[in-house]
């Protein structure tokens, strides 16, 4: 079955930089799913606010990334986005969406994971990210699975994430392409729960209906350092 994914996703223009069967089992271990903002679901561009969109497209992935994993480990898996920026749409994205939490105008972001995992009980290896720049190495170098979204103006940074080890796969697609989504379906694939994901939420009783109800409890908290310590706030 592993086999077969990494045939699609290889045709496809995706990289497996850890072998295709040992990122299978450290998915089995993961419990948290981290997002960069800029770059990540979109190219980075700016609107005159400062703000970077999202698409549904990629909206849709992580909410099947989610279920997929309710589904398989019988709870919720925890669910952040962490940013250097202040950017109005993740908020937005993270209130409708109902992750747990949302960090932002974070320069050294390896302090946000701490603060996430701390708060959650996790541990490094239990949290998967996707991440597309330099900004984010700090918790590549710390996470247990690493979805590296592809830029075609950045190949020495791509050399670099290969050779430091910082990376278990790069995108075929480039940010604000749907590479999110891309990711998202990866990991479904690799757990052995895309069908299954696809399925339930076609019929959506009785499993994607409770899901859903779990889901919408939860209450997005919304993060950033103030004095040296991290502050809850209101956006």
């Amino acid at each position: 079955m592993t086999s077969d994914i990494s045939a699609i996703f290889t045709q496809l223009g995706g990289e497996f930089i850890t072998p295709v069967s040992e990122l299978a089992e450290k998915l089995s271990s993961v419990k948290a799913f981290i997002f960069d903002w800029d770059g990540v679901f979109n190219d980075g561009t700016k609107n005159e606010q400062g703000s970077s969109n999202f698409s549904e497209v990629d909206s849709m992935g992580t909410n099947l990334l989610r279920f997929g994993w309710w589904l398989s480990q019988a709870s919720m898996p925890y669910t952040a986005v962490i940013s250097g920026e202040r950017n109005l749409l993740s908020f937005q994205l993270v209130q409708r969406e109902h992750y747990h939490a949302c960090y932002f105008r974070i320069k050294h972001k390896i302090e946000a994971l701490e603060h996430f995992m701390s708060s959650r009980g996790l541990k490094a290896s239990e949290v998967a990210f996707f991440f597309d720049d330099a900004l984010d190495l700090s918790i590549a170098e710390q996470c247990g699975v690493r979805i590296l979204i592809r830029h075609k103006g950045n190949p020495l940074f791509q050399q670099y994430v290969i050779k430091n080890k910082l990376v278990d796969y790069i995108t075929a697609q480039d940010g604000g392409n749907f590479a999110v989504r891309e990711g998202c379906e990866l990991m479904l694939g690799l757990q052995g729960v895309h069908d299954q994901t696809i399925d339930e939420r076609l019929r959506f009783y009785p499993h994607y209906n409770n899901y859903l109800t779990e889901r919408q409890a939860i209450q997005s908290q919304f993060f950033t350092l103030v004095n040296g310590q991290f502050e809850p706030q209101s956006v």
